[in-house]
């Protein structure tokens, strides 16, 4: 008889945007008991998260299971790295970033049942001033906009997209410079996004081409741009093709340091960290155990998209998929229109 494996749930009651407890119920419900034996934790407070998945680790649990946003999977991951506890997700975050990555559900059940699969992945983490990530960093209007989403004092899609239109229209591109083995480079950029997976989360691609297990990580840099470039910049951010846009320079590295003008924000895995001047981001390779998706067959983007809720925020449309995407770039420019508004109202 194949001895069961140990897992252990562990549930962040405030993070995300739903309960919890129904979670719990389908946990109870849909786990497989002829390979686990389970248990459920509850952090207490900031951090927690943290010592329990590394208790759990010394103590040789088979898989951590993170229940909560991306910022209690950074918590968690960043105890279960170079060891061998396996990170399992169950999303319900606002951003799911490495969740989608992994093409792991958003629905609590499809999750629970692929942890019951087991299937797993040995992928590379980031670190940025020796803080892990794992999914992107960044300096510049995305590190910014994450610092004044924390400060809300709400959370969820509605409230970033409002902090991001607001904040858009003042923000004031920096100018960084870029080292790496094969020299130094300067840009004026509204952002820098280094990512070890491929999106932020919400389906939105800021380094399209990442792969978790290359041993490198994409650059993105967006270039200062007007609010003419939002529409195609839109497009293309949730379309996988935003490397295409002449406003974005891209690069391919192990490690880089970023030299900026004045001390200022910096963001991983989404949450803000004010920081000095210099800025150091490499990939440690095959650093953490995940499970996963097997990819056969791929599990399919969830509805809504990102992009349907921008669309129903501004214009109340509440379209089908199949219309969506045969509308999508007319609605983008209605959201462009919408800024172009925004500017002139501030400018009377």
């Amino acid at each position: 008889m194949t001895e069961k494996k140990s897992i252990v749930f562990i549930v962040n009651p405030k993070s995300g945007t739903q309960g919890k407890k129904a979670i719990l119920k389908w946990i109870d419900e849909r786990i497989d008991r002829a390979v686990y034996d389970y248990s459920i934790v509850n952090t207490e407070y900031a951090g927690h998260a943290t010592q329990l998945a590394a208790a759990a680790a010394r103590d040789g649990v088979n898989v951590v299971v993170a229940i909560g946003g991306d910022g209690t999977v950074n918590e968690i991951a960043r105890s279960l790295v170079h060891s061998q506890t396996v990170l399992g997700i169950i999303p319900c975050g606002s951003g799911n970033g490495l969740a989608r990555h992994l093409r792991i559900p958003m629905d609590p059940k499809a999750a629970i049942d692929l942890i019951n699969k087991g299937y797993q992945l040995t992928i590379d983490y980031g670190k940025i001033n020796n803080i892990p990530f794992f999914c992107t960093c960044g300096v510049g209007f995305d590190a910014f906009v994450s610092l004044k989403f924390a400060d809300s004092g709400k959370r969820g899609l509605l409230t970033y997209l409002e902090n991001t239109l607001h904040e858009s229209l003042n923000y004031q591109p920096e100018t960084y410079e870029i080292e790496n083995d094969e020299g130094t480079v300067k840009y004026k950029a509204f952002l820098i996004a280094c990512g070890n997976a491929s999106q932020y989360g919400n389906n939105a691609y800021i380094t399209p081409q990442a792969s978790l297990t290359d041993g490198l990580m994409d650059i993105t840099i967006m270039e200062p741009f007007t609010v003419l470039d939002v529409p195609s910049l839109s497009f293309q951010l949730f379309n996988k093709t935003i490397d295409q846009n002449n406003r974005i320079k891209t690069m391919r590295a192990k490690k880089i340091k970023i030299h900026r003008q004045s001390d200022g924000v910096l963001h991983f895995d989404g949450d803000p960290l004010m920081a000095g001047k210099e800025l150091e981001v490499e990939i440690v390779p095959q650093g953490l155990h995940v499970i996963a998706s097997d990819d056969t067959p791929k599990v399919k983007e969830e509805t809504p998209t990102f992009l349907q809720q921008i669309t129903h925020y501004f214009t109340g449309l509440h379209l089908k998929g199949e219309e969506l995407l045969a509308k999508r770039q007319s609605h983008l420019f209605e959201l462009n229109h919408t800024l172009l508004r925004k500017l002139s109202k501030k400018s009377d």
